[in-house]
């Protein structure tokens, strides 16, 4: 329907140009404003705090720990609100990815959804090998692959459902770690404070020998890593905008709680944890998958006395590797899509079932889940360990390119003359907040091997297996640009009332401005406002 000029669709606006993707009216927006807050909140609670935090406390001491997960928060946190600009602006599925070909380059839309699928299917790999692991707490007896093995079917079912099932999976698997957090600060308050277990704990740890900054600069480095560590993964929110019921409303909904929630969350825990745990003991040290009856959390239930922790935590952390592992698959499908949709992929891809479900997305995830899996536990073990290396920076490039691409997008934006209130959700404290993450970023890419040729001999391997997903990501983007040969775009200026276009290689695209809960004469309206200016 052509009303006043303007194309209307039954539930998406049509966006043409060179570098964006096709319509996306087969994706079901089927996701719910409190499934979009759960999956904000969900993606940042997970092994980082229930298991690996207790090594940022032995490395950096209580001091440097608390202080590394408060930065990473913050970090986290501006990430996610120059996501949701962009999201609740332009909600496609595929998120930044899309973003990326739309304001800055062509090849960049083709690395960062190839880099992303090729890191979550390696995640999603180890996340079911630890499945089996966990499960050998309960079933010693029971080979570990058969748990594996079950799990992978399990998430192959729900995968197929569409994101109705996504949405409601995720929401009660996050329902879980959100109590099992909050049970644990209602008992860490208790015990740090004498009302159980007998000890009145005060900061007697933070003055404990070394001092609440353990190693100095040094060791608050070695938390750093750990911490943030602890809250990649939010970029997802991003990647499911396209199949939110009301992108305008549930995105920012979900950013302007998050920040509060974190710091609850993950700030507040470890605080306790630090109260309670000196820095020193030798269990924290041992928080991987086979270590879950020594992790953090259930030191402090120990101590209060409570039966039964190890089993409660179990639960706890198995439900978070489903969770995650269901992500990765999800997301990686979604990705897929995007880019069958841009013509960077195979076409099959942009295929979708009666349930939402991107079929043959799912199709070749699973055939590359499979492959790592029988790699891991029947292969050759260093192989897969120097494929999994390969991700292991990853979630600080996609921060980075996130920040890239918000930044061009507002040069777009500014070069139409649009006004800043005329976004659905504008980034808190842009362009400083930006510019601090970006800093931090490009810090915590230099921390996260600094160790391998700073302090001790130089670690060949160690540095190698800390980078290695630059080049593996440059081989991506580089290799695209030669054969393609894609060049940067050049953001124009262009008349405002032209219909609100962005114009892009002289390609003019229309923008979202509105959310899909708007009615037709409210986006007429809406559009002859902006024409009047």
């Amino acid at each position: 329907m052509a009303e006043n000029g303007i194309e209307l669709e039954s539930n998406v606006r049509e966006r043409k140009g060179n570098f964006t993707a096709e319509l996306q009216d087969n994706m079901h927006r089927k996701l719910k404003n409190r499934h979009m807050t759960m999956i904000a909140l969900g993606g940042t609670i997970g092994t980082g705090l229930f298991l690996t935090s207790g090594i940022a406390l032995n490395n950096g001491g209580p001091g440097g720990a608390v202080l590394a997960y408060i930065l990473s928060g913050i970090n986290s946190y501006f990430v996610l609100t120059t996501l949701s600009e962009m999201g609740t602006y332009i909600p496609v599925t595929g998120s930044f990815n899309s973003y990326a070909g739309r304001f800055v380059d062509s090849a960049l839309s083709f690395a960062i959804p190839y880099n992303i699928v090729y890191s979550y299917l390696n995640s999603c790999a180890n996340d079911l090998v630890a499945v089996g692991i966990l499960m050998q707490y309960w079933a010693p007896n029971v080979n570990p692959i058969v748990w594996s093995v079950a799990g992978f079917i399990l998430l192959i079912g729900l995968n197929s459902l569409g994101p109705r099932v996504y949405g409601e999976i995720e929401f009660w698997l996050a329902i879980i770690k959100v109590i099992a957090i909050i049970i644990f600060i209602i008992v860490g308050i208790l015990v740090a404070s004498g009302a159980i277990g007998g000890t009145t704990y005060g900061f007697k740890n933070w003055s404990y020998d070394g001092g609440p900054f353990l190693g100095g600069f040094s060791g608050f480095l070695r938390a750093y890593v750990y911490a943030f560590g602890a809250y990649s993964g939010l970029e997802i929110l991003g990647i499911t905008a396209g199949e939110s019921e009301s992108p305008t409303r549930d995105i920012p909904n979900a950013s302007r709680t998050l920040f509060w929630r974190i710091l609850l969350f993950y700030v507040l825990s470890i605080f306790l944890v630090s109260l309670i745990i000196p820095y020193d003991n030798e269990n924290l040290l041992k928080s991987g998958i086979k270590a879950v009856a020594i992790s953090p959390i259930v030191l402090v239930y120990r101590l209060a006395g409570i039966k039964g922790a190890p089993d409660i935590m179990n639960v706890v952390i198995l439900s978070s590797i489903i969770s995650s592992a269901n992500t990765l698959i999800y997301t990686s499908t979604r990705c897929l899509y995007a880019l069958a949709c841009n013509g960077q992929g195979w076409r099959k891809w942009k295929e979708v079932s009666k349930t939402g479900s991107p079929l043959y997305s799912l199709l070749t995830s699973v055939i590359i889940v499979g492959g790592l899996m029988c790699l891991s536990l029947f292969g050759n073990k260093e192989v897969f360990q120097w494929i999994a290396a390969t991700t292991s920076i990853n979630g600080i490039i996609n921060w980075i390119l996130i920040l890239i691409i918000h930044a061009r997008f507002r040069a777009g934006y500014k070069a139409q003359n649009y006004p800043d209130y005329d976004l659905p959700y504008v980034s808190i404290l842009y362009p400083y907040g930006q510019y601090i993450t970006l800093f931090l970023m490009i810090f915590i890419i230099l921390a996260q091997g600094y160790k391998t040729f700073i302090g001790g001999p130089f670690d060949a391997s160690g540095f190698v297996k800390s980078y290695l997903g630059i080049p593996v990501f440059l081989a991506f983007y580089l290799g695209y640009a030669l054969f393609q040969n894609s060049k940067s775009i050049q953001i124009a200026m262009s008349n405002p009332k032209d219909e609100n276009k962005l114009s892009v290689n002289g390609s003019l695209i229309p923008v979202l401005k509105v959310g899909l809960e708007e009615t037709e004469s409210e986006i007429i309206q809406y559009e002859s406002r902006i024409n009047a200016q």
